[in-house]
């Protein structure tokens, strides 16, 4: 008997020992008649229950013929790290992804072995089919397509299973990445060097073959890039037929040769650049130290000498072949002789 069924028995047997009291107590029985009563009320649960459990008798269980259940096929494999070609050769897509399959019905005796390296060929076979086809330098566009044509059932070339990927994941060697990225800065480079040296060279043509190609093409040019300032521009007559005959290689036509400035004046000397010397001597002139003046010699060997340490021997030798007695720039105080003693 169940739990429940014994629930409801026990239930029942309470529920008329309660009745029966509640006639009692209204009958006003006497003592033997409640007596009866509470062996009544304790003895036909203990009867019943045994009743029961005897007619219910033992359930006889058989482990003979115990069969255990089938594993249960995992239909899925991950496949890591395969390499697959790419348009260019010797950069190789890195795929990897988890293959699913779902076996069709058998044909017969025809049965396979291994459905999982089945799998991974037809997915392999699927996916080699589109990247040999992509650049290696769009690989995270090739996984998004990956991923839309390997997600659809599609039976394998033998038709026993159903395949598809999910997990898709599409990369390139790290060396191979690295020179994708240094290709295509040097393409970004040469495209810009090509466009700057294209704009150079138009602009070369454009200056010799139409603006200095003659001296009125060249007035006519500076006149509009001025603005319709004539008086500017016949005063820029002479320089505009220098400009031009420079730039033809030829000689100014002698009909312009009244408009070249003027060069019969004193032609000024070019200033040369002050050299350390000129600097130094300077500074000993300002400090009073004439010629002759022993403290003149004694600063100019020291300065030498601090300049020879910073390697610049030229200049040190100027300093002192300018700003010191001979004597002192040819003697050194290592060449003194040495005092004699007296016998």
């Amino acid at each position: 008997m169940t739990t429940g069924r014994k629930t409801t028995t026990l239930f029942l047997t309470v529920l008329c020992a309660l009745l029966l009291t509640i006639l009692g107590l209204m009958q006003k029985w006497p003592a033997w008649a409640w007596a009866a009563l509470a062996v009544v009320v304790v003895g036909v649960p203990v009867a019943t229950f045994k009743i029961t459990e005897k007619r219910r008798g033992s359930l006889p269980v058989d482990f003979t013929n115990f069969v255990p259940a089938a594993p249960i096929e995992r239909r899925e494999h991950q496949v890591s790290r395969v390499a697959l070609p790419s348009r260019w050769p010797d950069y190789d897509f890195v795929f990897s992804a988890t293959v699913r399959w779902h076996p069709l019905e058998a044909r017969g005796d025809d049965c396979v072995l291994n459905p999982a390296g089945l799998a991974a060929e037809a997915i392999l076979d699927r996916a080699r089919t589109l990247t040999e086809q992509r650049e290696p330098g769009r690989a995270s566009l090739v996984q998004h397509e990956l991923s839309g044509v390997l997600s659809r059932l599609r039976p394998d070339p033998t038709g026993h299973l159903q395949i598809m990927a999910e997990n898709i994941t599409l990369t390139l060697h790290e060396p191979d990445q690295e020179r994708l990225t240094k290709l295509a800065e040097i393409r970004k480079e040469k495209a810009v060097w090509e466009h700057q040296r294209a704009y150079e060279q138009n602009k070369r043509e454009y200056l010799g073959d139409d603006v200095l190609k003659d001296t009125g093409s060249a007035v006519v040019w500076w006149l509009a890039r001025n603005d319709d300032q004539i008086d500017k521009t016949v005063a820029d007559l002479g320089l505009l037929a220098q400009l031009t005959s420079a730039a033809n290689d030829t000689d100014i036509p002698e009909r312009l040769q009244d408009l070249l400035p003027s060069s019969t004046g004193p032609s000024t000397p070019v200033e040369r650049e002050p050299t350390t010397a000129d600097h130094f001597e300077a500074f000993l002139t300002g400090m009073g130290f004439t010629d002759g003046d022993a403290r003149r010699g004694l600063l100019t060997k020291q300065i030498a000498d601090i300049i020879r340490t910073q390697e610049k021997h030229e200049t040190a030798d100027e300093i002192l072949r300018r700003c010191n007695p001979p004597a002192a720039f040819t003697s050194h105080p290592d060449d003194q002789p040495e005092p004699t003693e007296d016998r």
